[in-house]
């Protein structure tokens, strides 16, 4: 059963069981999940502080992208999920005479990409959602402020979760030059998170 499909006591049950996934990648993508939506909530709120047509336009856009980036991850839950048992299966294959060997260790780097794509793919969706929160904290409803404060740590949250992900995953990766853009690309979406976040927040005070 897809792990969204199932009731939150399900899912948090099955975070607690001694199997390793799900784990902190699907954790960190359904928390992602959660802010996005707390910021479209916000954004959908009547009596905004939009002053014109072109803000109030300007919100319901944000709010429907949000809505939108939301629904990315909680794809992604089932996801990172499924990516990790690929790298655990794996680690199961046959690795007696030199060509089982080969294609094992083949299937794990193959996975590890996998498991690396996905909490990579969470970070995107995080910074995307925070910048579109610069917009919903500018001109959503005022006393709504704490929602979108929320929001933004729970994204800011999932993205560091994600980002944990990624580099343990990055460890298990032979190919240097994908190593190193990855480790660009991560630290610049956790900078971009951090400089949107920081802006919102301006924005609610």
């Amino acid at each position: 059963m897809s792990l969204t499909h199932q009731t939150v006591t399900e899912f948090l049950a099955a975070i607690r069981s001694s199997n390793p996934t799900p784990g902190g990648g699907s954790a960190s993508a359904l928390t992602g999940a959660m802010g996005a939506s707390l910021l479209a909530m916000v954004a959908a709120l009547p009596k905004s502080r939009a002053a014109t047509d072109e803000d109030g336009a300007r919100l319901k856009a944000a709010g429907a992208r949000c809505a939108e980036i939301a629904r990315e991850l909680e794809t992604l839950v089932d996801r990172d999920t499924e990516a990790y048992n690929i790298v655990l299966a794996a680690y199961k294959l046959p690795k007696g005479a030199e060509q089982e060997k080969a294609a094992r260790a083949a299937a794990i780097q193959d996975g590890m990409r996998a498991a690396t794509a996905a909490p990579l793919a969470v970070m995107r969706a995080c910074a995307a959602a925070a910048e579109q929160g610069v917009v919903v904290a500018t001109f959503g409803l005022a006393s709504a402020a704490s929602d979108a404060r929320v929001g933004l740590e729970l994204l800011g949250a999932a993205l560091r979760g994600a980002r944990e992900n990624v580099d343990i995953n990055l460890g298990s990766v032979k190919d240097a030059d994908y190593v190193a853009r990855v480790r660009r690309d991560a630290a610049e979406l956790e900078r971009a998170l951090a400089r949107e976040a920081a802006a919102a927040t301006r924005a609610l005070a």
